[in-house]
């Protein structure tokens, strides 16, 4: 045993005595912040859609129906020129249907790991609500304070100008 380290004696322990150092333990951070400091970052964001992963998703939607369809065919042993035929006007059709219906995805029926729909359908959400209670788009969060805070400003500095005056007024 070695500076008060490890066992008296390996007898009975199942050990070899031998004191090794945690390698698993966590080592202090040096001092860095867990939250931003700046205003603008802790303002809050909404997650912007990536238009690409949507449109991915839509176009991969079709083709499961597609490839459903192309299953059930083969299935059924139909000739490859009619699968084909066939599965061409489903993809036209199911097309057509999704450039009328646009994106009408109110959020419900989403799941969990779509979350690029989930996003945009929050925005669409968002700003119906925002047109309803006829908020501007320029508004910005704590103005309505900011507002409150000059107005107060002003009104404190022209009583300090007129009290000044007064002064002055006073002297003469």
């Amino acid at each position: 045993m070695s500076s008060n380290v490890g066992l008296s004696t390996p007898r009975g322990s199942g050990t070899s005595g031998y004191v090794q150092r945690n390698m698993s333990a966590l080592k202090p951070r040096d001092n860095a912040a867990p939250y931003p400091k700046d205003v603008d970052e802790l303002r809050l964001r909404q997650k912007e859609p990536d238009k690409e992963i949507i449109e991915h998703e839509r176009k991969r939607a079709i083709e499961v129906k597609v490839f459903e369809l192309r299953d059930k065919l083969e299935d059924e042993g139909t000739n490859e020129d009619d699968i084909d035929d066939q599965c061409d006007a489903l993809r036209k059709k199911l097309t057509a249907e999704q450039a009328q219906n646009g994106s009408g995805n109110s959020g419900r029926g989403l799941k969990s790991h779509q979350v690029h729909e989930l996003a945009k359908a929050k925005i669409e959400e968002s700003e119906k609500l925002r047109k309803a209670l006829g908020i501007r788009k320029d508004y910005e969060e704590g103005s309505h304070w900011k507002r409150q805070e000059e107005q107060k400003e002003r009104r404190e500095k022209g009583r300090g100008e007129g009290a000044a005056k007064r002064d002055e007024n006073d002297r003469d």
